[in-house]
């Protein structure tokens, strides 16, 4: 009994199995395989021109800044501002004692005298010329002296803008040594900041395009929705060999006074229209727990993965670059989610 039963389970077993494969020539049954196919969506990559720009971030620093003090220390008689005093080129700041000054006013006052007589006799022939000649030093010297006590004594701002910081009072003794606020010996700092500038370490790949008087931009978090304007005027001469930049110096309008030294800001430098590969960003894949990006391009019905950096975006468009990326490429746009180096893929129609 169990020898037919073992039969009949032989005999269905072989009779499914026939019926479920192929014959190949030897008369062998051929497992059946299903080969799968994933629909997609292309475009063809394409070179366009874009305007190119970079953004870097960078701290306010006023245009110019000084920080004022005579030559020598001294008994401070007046100081005509306090901090944020608005002052025009010429005014004056500080006034110092003049005790020197009239002192040296004095002593001028009578060598001119003494001089106009020298002269005098120096035409009738009665002074020897090397003491004429002696006279005339010591009245050049006299001259220069009350010149440079009047620059010193008198501080006046050598352009427009807003005292930052006072550091003594009327009265007290200017010492000239080195303030620890500033590292500088001051009785005031002056700094201009109806224009303001920006050092910005830019990557030496763009030495070759940046010339003075490029436009720039400034944006603030401040001011969201605000692009205050600036131009590059000072370009450094050396690439740092560490960081692989170079610094330039850019200058901003700040007429309306909305920004300030010290603020955080972010600058966009603009260049000329450049040629770029451009995507709609849904193209562009990221690697899991990395931020490596890749995208497929479809060739003769197979995918094949293809690593690429990214540039800047243009609304929903990103540039993509990779040496083996060409024009004319056909890259997928919709399925790419399912693929993997290799699959077979059917473009929809």
């Amino acid at each position: 009994m169990n020898k037919i039963l073992n039969l009949s389970v032989l005999a269905i077993s072989a009779f499914i199995l026939s019926c479920s494969g192929s014959k190949g020539e030897d008369g062998n049954v051929l497992a059946e395989t299903t080969e799968k196919v994933e629909m997609v969506k292309v475009i063809p990559l394409e070179i366009k021109e874009v305007p190119r720009s970079v953004e870097y971030p960078a701290t306010l620093m006023p245009f110019e800044e000084l920080h004022m003090a005579p030559a020598s220390p001294g008994r401070i008689d007046a100081i005509m501002v306090d901090v944020g005093s608005r002052v025009s080129k010429g005014d004056l700041i500080v006034q110092m004692d003049r005790t020197q000054l009239h002192q040296a006013e004095i002593q001028l006052k009578n060598l001119e005298i003494d001089f106009k007589r020298f002269d005098t006799l120096q035409k009738v022939g009665s002074v020897p010329q090397q003491q004429y000649d002696q006279m005339q030093s010591q009245l050049e010297i006299a001259r220069s002296n009350v010149d440079f006590l009047k620059e010193n004594t008198q501080l006046r701002a050598p352009f427009s803008g807003v005292i930052s910081g006072k550091y003594y009072e009327a009265g007290e003794m200017y010492s000239g040594a080195p303030l620890p606020q500033i590292g500088k010996a001051a009785i005031v700092s002056l700094v201009q900041i109806d224009k303001l500038k920006a050092i910005v370490p830019v990557s030496e790949v763009y030495f070759p395009m940046i010339k003075k008087g490029m436009s720039a931009s400034v944006k603030s978090d401040l001011y969201p929705d605000k692009v205050i304007e600036g131009k590059i005027f000072n370009i450094y001469p050396t690439i740092d060999a560490a960081s692989r930049t170079f610094n330039v110096e850019i200058q901003i309008d700040n007429r309306e006074g909305l920004l300030r030294p010290g603020m955080f800001n972010r600058i966009s430098i603009k260049f000329d229209r450049v040629e770029a590969m451009l995507l709609p960003s849904l193209a562009v894949l990221k690697m899991q727990g990395s931020n490596d990006r890749y995208l497929f391009v479809e060739r003769d019905g197979i995918a094949h993965r293809v690593s690429v950096t990214l540039g800047n975006r243009y609304d929903d468009l990103v540039e993509v670059n990779a040496e083996e990326l060409k024009p004319g490429e056909r890259v997928i746009i919709s399925g790419q989610g399912r693929l993997l180096d290799g699959d077979k893929v059917q473009v929809e129609k």
